[in-house]
């Protein structure tokens, strides 16, 4: 249901329910809170989907249908909403590699991500109107944050989902690749993320570092062998 590759500080966690589009039921939720304790120590998270067809195409339906008072739909939605929190908060980079479409809660699960890499055929929305409720997960605030309050409300209020070359115009994507390269790309992303530095990056990214935590963040990336022995490469080509 949730599967974890891990290879060389990159954690893959791949949603695997191509039968229903990678949808989040109860046990995906129960499925992803264990999984991301797997993953813990890894440098680099990517979340991703099994198939070309959906990254996640949101709750299931069929399962949630169950879900008929105000204290179960709230308990379900601060459930999911604390493992996007979880994803969000991973201390190092988090790539959401989009290899279908990622709608409804998909989209919320996609923008938890500090990078969302698309395939160039899928599309993203938040259409949770179209069933008349709302983002529930915490994707309303985190697109917000990325494409500004008035589109968001636009993009959200009307449930419009977009082509991935609209969606890298509005913010939502920031790296488009073609589909027979996707995997490749994503992969090729996601090691070069998978160093010290990028997590000390978004650390001080957060905004919540004092100017003096945030030199120590630098400082101790400065006397790291890693640095010296990357200064002397770079050295030894200079003089020759």
């Amino acid at each position: 249901m949730v599967d974890l590759e891990l290879d060389d500080g990159v954690a893959v966690v791949t949603i695997n329910r191509p039968e229903a589009r990678n949808a989040i039921a109860p046990a995906t939720m129960d499925a992803l809170d264990k999984t991301l304790d797997a993953a813990e120590g890894a440098r680099v998270l990517v979340v991703t989907g099994a198939g070309d067809r959906a990254f996640v195409s949101g709750g299931d339906l069929k399962e949630l249908a169950a879900i008929r008072t105000e204290d179960e739909a709230t308990a379900m939605a601060m459930r999911m909403r604390g493992i996007c929190d979880r994803i969000a908060a991973f201390p190092g980079p988090v790539v959401a590699a989009l290899n279908g479409h990622a709608l409804g809660g998909g989209a919320e699960v996609a923008v938890a991500a500090d990078i969302r890499v698309a395939a160039d055929d899928i599309k993203i929305g938040f259409n949770q109107t179209a069933l008349a409720i709302m983002p529930a997960w915490g994707g309303a605030e985190r697109l917000a944050a990325l494409v500004g309050r008035g589109r968001a409300l636009m993009l959200a209020g009307t449930g419009s989902v977009l082509t991935a070359a609209e969606a890298e115009r509005h913010g939502l994507v920031d790296l488009l690749l073609p589909r027979a390269a996707f995997a490749e790309g994503w992969r090729t992303l996601a090691k070069s993320l998978a160093t010290d530095a990028a997590g000390e990056i978004k650390k001080v990214m957060g905004g919540s570092l004092s100017a003096e935590e945030a030199a120590r963040c630098f400082a101790r990336l400065w006397v790291d062998d890693a640095h010296w022995d990357a200064a002397d490469r770079v050295l030894s080509r200079t003089k020759r």
